[in-house]
């Protein structure tokens, strides 16, 4: 089969639309979202009482900013890419504001329904980062995160990607519980058809799932895209 020619432009696109579809896919699945996804969730539904203008998009590039002052203080120093990541954030924001508009607030109708839509949303989400690792287009901050704390502390990447995984989820529990206030609204029983703002069983089969995902969308990307650019003087650009 004939790869598609000077894709790279083409699968930055794609990451951008695949990540906030399978993102707001899960969201309305109503099992929990991804430990990545699940602060700006949280914030978003508690400020959404007192002012609706922080939408979850829009909750989730001002978070993404926060994570990127974070990095800047961490590493000791600012690279104007640094920037382009956050720009990135921005442009993800609105897409799932624009999915979460199209799919609408209420979950799935039956509980089987939800988690064969949760699984649909995963797929969805690991495309999209996977088409993300294949593009020399600026990345999201969380990737950017990984990537420049391993760098220069020159740690292994796997590792630092896994602590920062679980130190969101830290986040994203403390979030909920400092917030809201009500762990003891929390039942187990409802664990399988229902979250806890947002955290729930899905959040884990989410995390468990997403890796291997990953990499069988790689392999089919990588069959089909021919991961040039189309526009070398925007790449010379962002590469320099």
């Amino acid at each position: 089969m004939r790869k598609i020619q000077k894709s790279s432009e083409l699968l930055w696109i794609f990451g951008i639309v695949f990540v906030a579809l399978g993102v707001a896919i899960c969201s309305k699945a109503n099992l929990g979202v991804s430990m990545i996804a699940a602060p700006a969730f949280i914030i978003s539904e508690y400020i959404s009482k007192i002012n609706s203008i922080f939408s979850v998009g829009v909750t989730e590039y001002v978070f993404q900013g926060t994570i990127l002052i974070i990095l800047c203080l961490v590493v000791r120093k600012f690279n104007w890419k640094y920037l382009l990541a956050f720009g990135c954030a921005v442009i993800y924001g609105y897409a799932l504001d624009f999915f979460m508009f199209l799919l609408g607030t209420n979950a799935f109708d039956t509980i089987y329904i939800r988690w064969i839509m949760l699984i649909v949303g995963d797929i969805s989400v690991s495309f999209g980062v996977a088409c993300f690792f294949r593009t020399y287009m600026p990345l999201q901050v969380y990737e950017l995160f990984v990537a420049e704390v391993s760098s220069v502390f020159k740690l292994n990447i796997n590792k630092t990607k896994w602590c920062f995984d679980i130190s969101l989820l830290v986040i994203s529990v403390s979030l909920a519980l400092i917030l809201f206030g009500d762990i003891s609204s929390f039942d187990w029983s409802t664990i399988g058809y229902s979250n806890f703002h947002s955290i729930g069983l899905g959040t884990l089969i989410t995390t468990a799932i997403n890796s291997p995902i990953i990499a069988l969308c790689g392999k089919l990307i990588d069959k089909t895209f021919e991961q040039s650019p189309r526009i070398k003087k925007l790449e010379s650009i962002i590469k320099r």
